[in-house]
């Protein structure tokens, strides 16, 4: 099979390796596509933590295709079964996951993109903020997770604040139901208007989805007395500060969103494509970019770049 291996940072090479075998209670999945993950970005660059060559497909987690073989002790998937999961080496043409980590998909989303691992991201986040109709409701970065956090609130009944540096990403979440949005260019400039939009009260929920400093003190700003900071953004590069003086005197409830347990990520992907086949949930328009396995090094400079128009990009197998 081809396989894409990140041979040195910021260098690709796309070589043949042999098709790894599914172990008894995994699948091997013939691989149709995967998103690209902005937690590829700092290897892809070459922090100091990372180590050259990585292992074929590495970096790769956020894969969909059709089952080819399973395991001895697998009962619950069988080959040609249409399957989105977390894996490891999804950079290729195939990879093996736990059935702990799979999700079939229903005929109706035959030939749609699923890239369930972010999907079910959205999905576990948007429970754990406990967002309630009539609420106000802050999102702090609309890249692929706040667009799909705003529309999940949205439905939800929020009033949806929607904050980002790109005005394009403004006008996706427009179009997913934010009832406003703001460039995040002043820090003051910011807080005075949501200040004016709630009447001085601030938001019930705020939603941090950057995952960097600033915006992480901009959310706390935000945050109502007793409400609600989630945090959602990855923050992978180095320690955070925080005001403990404002959250301990507003008394906020502080969630950090991100699971561990592989059982709610399941759990959260079963939920994404309950959501995407009702229509709950749109993610179509934000694959905004798709590149064949071998431009995985540009899909992985743009992911990093954002330039105007990028929401999300897919790796497509075929």
């Amino acid at each position: 099979m081809r396989a894409a291996i990140i041979a040195e940072p910021q260098r690709v090479e796309t070589t043949d390796v042999p098709v790894p075998a599914p172990a008894a209670d995994q699948v091997l999945v013939r691989l149709e596509g995967c998103g690209v993950c902005a937690s590829n970005i700092p290897p892809w660059q070459g922090k100091p933590w990372f180590n050259y060559p990585m292992s074929p497909g590495a970096l790769g987690h956020e894969s969909w295709g059709r089952v080819e073989a399973v395991g001895e002790q697998v009962t619950d998937f069988a080959p040609r079964d249409r399957v989105a999961m977390i894996s490891n080496n999804a950079y290729a043409e195939y990879d093996v996951a736990d059935v702990s980590a799979v999700v079939k998909l229903p005929e109706t989303l035959d030939d749609e993109a699923f890239p369930a691992e972010p999907l079910g991201c959205a999905m576990n986040i948007f429970k754990r903020a406990a967002i309630q109709k009539n609420d106000t409701v802050a999102i702090v970065g609309i890249g692929f997770l706040g667009a799909l956090l705003t529309q999940l609130a949205t439905a939800a009944g929020a009033r949806v604040i929607a904050i980002s540096r790109r005005s394009f990403a403004l006008n996706f979440a427009r179009d997913m139901g934010a009832a406003h949005v703001g460039t995040m260019d002043d820090h003051q400039k910011i807080i005075d208007e949501v200040k004016r939009l709630t009447d001085g009260r601030f938001c019930d929920v705020v939603i941090e989805a950057v995952g960097k400093q600033w915006p992480l003190d901009l959310s706390g700003e935000l945050t109502r007395e007793r409400g609600r900071l989630v945090v959602a953004g990855y923050h992978q590069d180095g320690p955070r500060q925080i005001n403990m003086q404002l959250w301990n005197w507003r008394g906020l409830d502080v969630i950090n969103a991100h699971e561990r347990d592989p059982a709610i990520y399941l759990e959260g992907m079963r939920a994404a494509v309950r959501a995407v086949e009702t229509g709950l949930l749109n993610p179509r328009p934000l694959y905004t970019h798709h590149f064949p396995l071998e431009q995985l090094g540009a899909a992985l400079n743009m992911s990093s770049e954002r330039p105007d128009g990028f929401m999300k990009a897919l790796i497509r197998m075929s």
